[in-house]
């Protein structure tokens, strides 16, 4: 006897939507998971929890189904909105406002930005807050922040100017090859047209974020909006006095900041300590 399909539940989230039309358009062609299996280089039982929203998609599963299924883009079309679902709800709507600045200045403090983030350390830094995940978990995040890099690369990038407090440099994230690669990526980054870095060093002293890390968002046709984020929480205001409080914040730490010129050469010499 023939074991009973799963339920699927496509209202519950994306990434049930996702395993239903997946399930739909497999059987609208005749495969069978083992034979849908042996096309996409996949597991039977790996699909299989795809379907039932189980198991993470991997990154190159949409491609694949799409190309084979004739969809016309379904899959990679739902493959970033169930990447979205992996950050907290009160993440969300930064993220929305985030893709449409024209320019965001971001103090930084203990990590670099998820936005200038390099594989090897992005994956790493997820290892260190989430130790009770697996490999799968951490690629799944992983991949879910550096969908948001695409800004980067599109037609007309945000200006992005990042304050990095000198622990977000001077403590090791995974080994110095790692942390060599991440200052190439931050240099390579300011010496183009759209990025400035500046290094808060340790000499500044104390300041008003020391506490958590500082995003602000500026629009060509809307209000500025500022969002907060310490330890596993994270706040986005879009009130006047609210946005200027948190403004006044940013610019004195800025202010008490390396200039970018130094900020530049203070980085090469850091890349050097790394390589000793």
């Amino acid at each position: 006897m023939a074991a009973q399909e799963r339920e699927l539940t496509p209202e519950r989230s994306v990434r049930d939507l996702f395993g239903f039309q997946l399930r739909d358009l497999r059987k609208r062609n005749g495969l069978s998971l083992a034979e849908l299996s042996k096309l996409v280089a996949y597991s039977k039982t790996h699909l299989g929890n795809v379907e039932t929203a189980i198991r993470a998609i991997p990154p190159d599963l949409p491609r694949k189904l799409d190309e084979l299924l004739a969809t016309d883009g379904i899959f990679n079309r739902l493959y970033p909105l169930v990447l979205r679902e992996a950050f907290p709800d009160w993440s969300r709507r930064f993220m929305e406002l985030e893709a449409l600045a024209d320019t965001q200045r971001k103090f930084a403090n203990g990590a670099i930005p998820g936005l200038w983030q390099t594989p090897a350390y992005g994956r790493k830094l997820l290892e260190l807050g989430l130790p009770r995940a697996d490999r799968e978990q951490i690629e799944e995040r992983w991949q879910a922040r550096a969908s948001r890099q695409a800004l980067l690369s599109r037609e007309h990038p945000p200006l992005i100017w990042v304050v990095l407090d000198e622990s977000a440099i001077r403590r090791v994230v995974g080994d110095p090859p790692t942390m060599r690669g991440q200052i190439e990526r931050i240099l390579d980054l300011a010496d183009g047209p759209n990025a400035v870095v500046q290094i808060l060093p340790f000499t500044a002293g104390g300041h008003g974020a020391m506490v958590g890390s500082i995003s602000l968002l500026d629009f060509r046709d809307a209000p500025r909006a500022a969002y907060v984020e310490g330890y596993a929480v994270g706040q986005l205001l879009e009130g006047f006095d609210e946005v200027a409080e948190v403004a006044l914040t940013y610019d004195l730490v800025q202010a008490a900041a390396l200039s970018p010129t130094e900020s530049k050469a203070w980085l090469r010499r850091a890349w050097e300590d790394f390589s000793r």
